[in-house]
C-alpha cells in the first residue's frame, strides 16, 4: 500500500479549528479559525485551508489522501476531499459514516462486500461493509480516483473496526489537541 495520510478538522471549544493530518507515525496539527461559517455540503469552503496546511506541515508528502468528508458523494459532485486531493494534487478518497446524495442499496454481509452509490445514474462511492454486521461505511471517490479504488483504499486500511486506521489516528490527534480526549 503506498503512504497513506488521514486529514481530520474538529471543532474547538472556542468555536475555532483544529486539523490533524497523520502520515505514519507522523502528525502535524494547524489551529486558527473557520474560513467561513458552517453550512450543509460546503465543508471545503469552511474546513479546507486548516487542513491543507495541516498536510503540508508533514515531514512527507503522502500518496493518497483519506479525509473524513464527502468526495464525489455531493450535490454538486465535488466534496471537501475532492477540493482537498485537487488544491494539493493528491489522489484523495473521502470517507463518511452515510451517503451524502448518492443512492443505493446496501452491501453484502460479509467484510469486503461493496454496493454502488449512485447520483443521476452515475457511480460516484460505494457502500462497503468492512466489520461483519456492522452498518457499512461509505467510500467517496475524490480527486483522481474512482468509487472502486476508493472502496479499496478503504478495505485495505480497516481491520476490525469501521474508520480506516489513516482517519483514525488524524481523528485522535485532532480530539487530543484540542484538549478534549476521547
Amino acid at each position: 500500500m503506498r503512504p497513506l495520510a488521514g486529514a481530520v478538522a474538529a471543532v474547538e471549544d472556542a468555536g475555532g479549528l483544529v486539523a490533524a493530518a497523520v502520515l505514519g507515525n507522523a502528525a502535524a496539527v494547524v489551529r486558527g479559525p473557520a474560513a467561513g461559517p458552517y453550512a450543509p455540503a460546503l465543508l471545503a469552503l469552511r474546513e479546507a485551508p486548516l487542513l491543507a496546511a495541516a498536510l503540508a506541515a508533514l515531514a512527507a508528502r503522502p500518496d493518497v489522501l483519506l479525509v473524513a468528508a464527502a468526495g464525489r458523494d455531493h450535490p454538486r459532485r465535488a466534496g471537501l476531499a475532492l477540493h482537498l486531493g485537487a488544491v494539493l494534487d493528491l489522489p484523495s478518497v473521502g470517507v463518511t459514516d452515510r451517503p451524502l446524495a448518492a443512492r443505493g442499496d446496501p452491501p453484502g454481509p460479509a467484510r469486503g462486500d461493496t454496493a454502488p452509490l449512485l447520483l443521476g445514474g452515475e457511480e460516484v462511492a460505494r457502500a462497503v461493509r468492512v466489520v461483519p454486521g456492522a452498518r457499512p461505511v461509505v467510500a467517496s471517490a475524490g480527486w483522481r480516483t474512482a468509487s472502486a479504488t476508493a472502496a479499496d483504499v478503504v478495505l485495505a486500511t480497516t481491520a476490525g473496526v469501521r474508520t480506516p486506521e489513516p482517519l483514525r489516528a488524524a481523528r485522535r490527534v485532532a480530539r487530543l489537541s484540542r484538549g478534549r480526549p476521547g
